[in-house]
């Protein structure tokens, strides 16, 4: 409890910081590289060891999906669906946030319940309208029958049980590292490129600040104060419950993190998604209830801060957000280690 108490006590704090900044502290370039562990340090065989694992569908049950199913990294790190389909076609209960640039999250998922890539990534593996295998030592079984699996987790983590759950997590969270994406025009010009920004986009990025969206879409990731890794960025959403926009896209039938917590504070207290790339990730919001970034800033401006934009506001806002995507990293498949004369998947 003391613990929450100082968590929100210091977001509080960084807030307000915040509040008394500058425009030049309030917009950061997206550094080259995110935070990393020091129980997971990188290197080449690790991350090609996850890539692997991030693209293999045997990690599922019955052999159908992948992480990459629902973070699709050769487009916006997500499916684009309202909501994600795990095995057998189940539906989620939310929209899929992006891969790009988590790795400079404090919290994943929508209600910070992983407070790492590690813990976020050994979640959906498990998860019973997901990837549904059904424990960890399922999954640690049918890897094991893979030689290939078995030889570069003994290279990679070192020693013959090396096969390990924890060890699996840690080799995909080491790829998702890799998926940054620097250099967006908001990027070369905040750097010094003042020719990098369209006339709209500079009245857009004005707006944003003017408006108070950057009181909660500030720091390196447009998702909130610098925080200590696990303690996640949060604000109630919907905040403004009386317009027609709560109603229209059920903004406010999701409790939130409160789930997690068990804690009626929480209730409607979601993680900050990141605005890096926002204008590839439609549908918008926890409940992938909004089809169009247009629709998303006038959704916001109304819930959040209870005021009504003009369509000019929007266009520009939208402009600004454009100037957000980045340079993705070329990806390309990896080779998957087989299982001659035989199949894992028994479904």
């Amino acid at each position: 409890m003391r613990k929450n108490i100082r968590s929100r006590l210091f977001i509080a704090a960084s807030v307000l910081a915040f509040g008394a900044m500058s425009s030049v502290g309030a917009f950061e370039a997206l550094p080259k590289q995110p935070p990393i562990p020091k129980d997971n340090p990188m290197s080449p065989a690790k991350v090609e060891l996850g890539k692997q694992l991030f693209f293999d569908p045997r990690l599922s049950s019955n052999g159908t999906l992948s992480c990459n199913s629902c973070h699709d990294v050769s487009g916006s790190g997500t499916d684009n669906r309202t909501v994600s389909l795990g095995v057998g076609a189940k539906a989620g209960g939310r929209n899929a946030p992006t891969v790009w640039n988590a790795a400079f999250m404090t919290a994943q998922f929508w209600d910070g319940r992983a407070a790492t890539l590690e813990a976020q990534a050994k979640g959906p593996i498990l998860n019973a309208i997901e990837m549904t295998m059904p424990d960890e030592q399922a999954v640690i079984d049918r890897l094991s029958s893979i030689p290939g699996y078995k030889e570069q987790f003994a290279k990679v983590f070192g020693g013959p049980n090396s096969l390990t759950y924890d060890n699996i997590a840690k080799a995909i969270a080491a790829y998702e590292r890799t998926l940054i994406t620097p250099n967006s025009a908001f990027d070369r010009y905040i750097k010094g490129n003042k020719k990098a920004l369209s006339a709209a986009a500079l009245r857009g990025m004005k707006e944003v600040e003017t408006l108070g969206c950057t009181g909660c879409h500030n720091g390196v990731n447009f998702a909130g104060p610098a925080l200590p890794m696990g303690e996640g960025f949060y604000q109630k959403f919907p905040t403004f419950t009386d317009n027609d926009y709560v109603k229209k896209y059920k903004l406010d039938e999701d409790v939130g993190r409160s789930i997690v917590t068990k804690n009626d504070a929480d209730k409607h207290m979601f993680r900050v998604p990141t605005w890096r790339n926002v204008a590839l990730t439609a549908p918008y919001f926890h409940n992938g209830s909004v089809k169009t970034l247009h629709e998303a800033v006038r959704v916001m401006a109304k819930t959040q801060l209870n005021k009504d934009l003009a369509g000019k506001q929007v266009d520009d806002i939208v402009e600004f957000l454009n100037s957000l995507t980045g340079e993705f990293p070329k990806q390309t498949l990896p080779r998957l280690p087989g299982t001659p004369n035989m199949s894992v998947i028994n479904e």
